[in-house]
């Protein structure tokens, strides 16, 4: 049985761990406020952009920097109190935007939000899948129906909301001019399958299926409708949800000590991502998913250190510069 020593030495690290998650979070904050976009702030005027998940996190990050560059922004969600005050934030802002309840899983939701979305704008520009169920338990922990839950809420409902989607995207689709291209769709992702995660076989196993959705139908819808389907797979980013639901906020500093670019990715690096993608900025990029991770998935903890690998380098060099070459030393 634990000591109560043992007990208040357990909490004073989860306080110290969640003190040092907000202290990154605000500095996070901070720094995102004063970057300025890139882009300029017309590149997306005339467009609509449809957004699943995008009332919180990420998914409000992306429809916030599309609403500052022009678009008109509906966005479709479970939870009415986060969709409504998302819009109300964004039309605080003078970014056209509107709201709808709806779950991913259920056709009929998909259907009735999309046509709403028309009526409301009178066209469908861009569909971005943001929508994601995740958690961490070990496989053996993991029921068939928390496997399939996550299955439809990322993979399913993706598709879902591009084949609703389809007539109002394709070229010469609803509200289109027959002679302007296609609308775009863009897949939120993950890195998660790239190799193996720990406890997230689940989300893995879903985000493999959406990168396979995203190179499909731009292969098809791409050839046959001038839609352009690319995805976007971010690493760790701080201040979302995710984090916290993950219980990953604690381990924040080390991830930062293996990461390439030494930090945790910010939403707004998405957000810019997906401006990118939207825009004509990107109408020669299809069937791609952009990784921006900071080069987080291909890290790996050093066996040497490099000062001793410098050493080692310089003994075998002198070593092979000495040997005897072209003398063969097998018998045969």
């Amino acid at each position: 049985m634990p000591t109560i020593l043992q007990n208040r030495a357990t909490i004073n690290r989860i306080l110290h761990r969640e003190k040092a998650s907000k202290e990154l979070q605000t500095k996070s904050r901070k720094k995102a406020s004063m970057v300025e976009s890139p882009f300029k702030p017309e590149i997306l005027r005339g467009k609509v952009a449809l957004l699943t998940g995008g009332g919180s996190g990420i998914g409000y990050e992306i429809s916030l920097q599309l609403g500052k560059h022009g678009a008109s922004i509906a966005i479709m969600g479970r939870r009415k109190h986060v969709v409504d005050s998302a819009v109300s934030s964004l039309n605080s802002l003078g970014i056209p935007a509107i709201g709808f309840e709806g779950d991913v899983r259920k056709r009929e939701d998909a259907i009735r939000v999309v046509e709403s979305t028309f009526k409301h704008f009178g066209r469908l520009d861009i569909l971005v899948n943001a929508a994601a169920g995740n958690f961490l338990v070990p496989s053996e922990d993991l029921s068939p129906n928390g496997f399939r839950t996550v299955m439809d809420i990322d993979s399913v409902g993706t598709f879902t909301m591009c084949h609703e989607a389809l007539k109002y995207l394709k070229k010469g689709g609803l509200g289109k001019d027959p002679s302007t291209a296609g609308g775009t769709i863009i897949n939120i992702s993950a890195t998660l399958h790239y190799t193996a995660t720990w406890y997230q076989i689940h989300v893995s196993a879903a985000k493999a299926a959406v990168d396979s959705i995203t190179r499909n139908l731009a292969l098809e819808w791409g050839t046959d409708y001038d839609i352009r389907v690319n995805g976007i797979a971010p690493g760790p980013i701080g201040d979302t949800a995710g984090m916290s639901k993950l219980g990953l906020e604690g381990i924040l500093s080390k991830a930062m000590e293996k990461m390439p670019l030494f930090k945790v990715g910010e939403k707004w690096d998405i957000a810019m991502a997906a401006v990118y993608l939207a825009s004509d900025a990107g109408k020669y990029v299809n069937g791609t998913t952009l990784v921006v991770d900071g080069g987080e998935w291909l890290s790996k903890p050093r066996h040497f250190p490099k000062d001793a690998v410098k050493q080692l380098s310089r003994v075998v060099e002198k070593r092979s510069r000495h040997a005897p070459a072209g003398i063969p030393r097998s018998k045969l």
